[in-house]
């Protein structure tokens, strides 16, 4: 792991247990979105770093609610719950990758993943909620379109997203080679530099 990154996660505690993030505070009447971006090779390492972290901020902060959701988790779970994932699995199977996809569009949809998502974790009982996983979601469940999805969902509960790409502010680009749309995602803000 490089200097940098490991850098990078060692300011994610003090971070996400800021009263500054979980109050929302100087976000300029902007809902506290956050992206922690990565290079994708060191997945392995965030992930065990996110739990670290996470055990750690019920440690320090024994009353802080937080969720952990993992967003391929939570995809199969939404499938099954409605009887869908054998099926798919089987159509991948038959006809391959078009035809699952094309079957998936609208169960998958980001506005039904984001209403299973706050199903899940509902924002209005929580003080924070961990996204991972978003890169093996990927290409069912598309990052962009998900938090586009999540924004009259979640209003005052800060959303962390662990993200195997680039983040630069504006434009999502997963594993540092796919552009989310080319339509700028400027609402989330970088969790740490």
């Amino acid at each position: 792991m490089d200097e940098k990154l490991k850098e990078r996660l060692n300011k994610i505690l003090d971070r996400i247990t800021s009263k500054e993030l979980l109050t929302n505070s100087g976000l300029g009447n902007e809902i506290g979105f956050y992206i922690f971006d990565y290079p994708p090779e060191a997945e392995l390492e965030v992930r065990n770093h996110v739990s670290f972290v996470i055990e750690k901020a019920r440690k320090l902060k024994p009353d802080l609610r937080i969720a952990h959701i993992n967003l391929f988790q939570l995809m199969i779970e939404y499938l099954e719950e409605r009887h869908l994932l054998d099926r798919a699995l089987n159509l991948q199977r038959e006809k391959g990758d078009e035809a699952l996809f094309k079957a998936l569009k609208g169960p998958l949809h980001q506005e039904q993943v984001a209403k299973a998502l706050v199903d899940k974790c509902p924002p209005d009982q929580l003080d924070l909620i961990i996204m991972t996983g978003v890169g093996a979601a990927w290409p069912l469940i598309r990052t962009h379109n998900l938090l586009n999805a999540l924004h009259p969902l979640i209003q005052k509960t800060p959303l962390v997203v662990f993200y195997p790409g680039c983040f630069d502010g504006q434009t999502l680009n997963l594993f540092g080679k796919l552009k989310s749309s080319d339509d700028p995602y400027y609402r989330a803000f970088r969790l740490v530099v």
